[in-house]
């Protein structure tokens, strides 16, 4: 049932960076055929008319030392063979400047839209593809359609513009028979070399309409149902439920480490019915008394239970407990305009443990003063 629902969900949803991040690991990604025949077509076309002169140097060469043979060399069995590598490095050393071009445009334009992906499930083989049913079916595509009449488009464009370079270097190409062989072959190379390149740009307007159509065709594939939404962030955020019980394990675990602190502490004060909090101060290593626990209504009672039970001195100062408790946290300073209340309630703590040693008379509660901005009437 749930995936009748989902296929009946229209998938207007944008991909999320979870679905982005699979399609990735799947060996998907924006691609342009369109982008890497144009760099190609460009870097080719280019190198040519940098490096085409010292090539054709270079071939004019091998093609000299190839046809010329000394009379000693003929009767030289390896002769043949030695002039074939030289010829073939001589070929090589000159072609390498226009195939690492090609090399550095091609990969270039394939990684253009898409950035550098390397997936071992791209290569990894799939039944479905062997499928003559489903082969079929991509044959006859929308997107079939779509790259023939791109192809359509290719040809029609490269040849209007051949047919518009043929038209206006009619009267050159027709001078060429007038002039001497070897200016005659340059001025060809050249001509050719440039009607080369200005074709190449064809591509390049080829490529600024399929660049975007291809980004969007595969965000539109990737696009999911409302459905698919839901379930993925259930996934990845966890349910509900499973958060909420979580939630309550992480509280009851850290309720018990501030059980844990509150036997160290010097003294709890408290709000009889709703609060209690425990304070601690170690004049060396502390700048200020620090809060080791609070709580609130079940939890303030387990604080006094503890505290009563390991001789903590309680407190019952309502105002100033509801500030302590309001404005700081576990395991921070009390703020500073408490510091005087604070102080003064160490100090009769103090007092009070030396009287009930006989060392001092019963100290009498002192009126804590607590700024205006830090009361708090609940």
């Amino acid at each position: 049932m749930a995936e009748e629902n989902d296929n009946s969900q229209e998938k207007t949803e944008e991909p999320t960076p979870r679905r982005l991040e699979k399609a990735k690991e799947d060996g998907q990604a924006a691609r342009s055929k369109e982008l890497a025949t144009m760099a190609v077509l460009l870097a080719g076309a280019g190198g040519l008319l940098m490096f085409g002169t010292s090539l054709a140097i270079t071939f004019e060469g091998i093609m000299r030392d190839a046809f010329v043979i000394e009379r000693a060399s003929i009767f030289d069995t390896r002769h043949m063979s030695v002039q074939l590598i030289v010829s073939a490095k001589e070929a090589a050393y000159a072609l390498s400047p226009i195939l690492i071009l090609l090399l550095i445009a091609a990969i270039a334009g394939s990684i253009g839209i898409g950035g550098l992906l390397f997936s071992a499930k791209a290569i990894a083989p799939k039944a479905n593809r062997m499928d003559p049913i489903k082969g079929l079916g991509r044959m006859f595509s929308m997107r079939s359609l779509i790259e023939l009449v791109k192809a359509i488009a290719k040809v029609g464009l490269v040849l209007a513009i051949a047919i518009i370079i043929l038209n206006l270097r009619t009267d050159d190409l027709l001078s060429i028979a007038e002039e001497p062989v070897v200016p005659a072959m340059e001025h060809v190379l050249w001509t050719l070399g440039w009607s080369f390149l200005v074709l190449s740009c064809a591509t390049i307007i080829i490529a600024m309409i399929d660049v975007p159509f291809q980004i969007y065709d595969h965000q539109k594939k990737l696009r999911m149902t409302k459905q698919e939404v839901k379930d993925e962030y259930k996934d990845s955020e966890g349910k509900p439920e499973v958060k909420g019980k979580i939630r309550q394990l992480q509280r009851e675990m850290a309720q018990r480490r501030m059980m844990q602190d509150v036997p160290t502490a010097d003294v709890v004060i408290t709000n009889p019915t709703h609060y209690a909090v425990a304070l601690k101060y170690d004049q060396d290593a502390m700048g200020a008394p620090v809060v080791v626990a609070k709580g609130a209504d079940e939890v303030a009672f387990k604080i006094m239970e503890v505290a009563r039970e390991y001789k903590v001195e309680v407190l019952r100062t309502p105002p100033l407990t509801r500030a302590v408790y309001h404005n700081s946290d576990i395991g921070e300073e009390i703020p500073d305009g408490l510091y005087m209340a604070i102080a003064q309630v160490l100090a009769y703590v103090f007092q009070l443990r030396q009287f009930r040693k006989g060392r001092g008379p019963k100290p009498g509660m002192p009126d804590f003063p607590i700024p205006p901005e830090m009361r708090r009437d609940l």
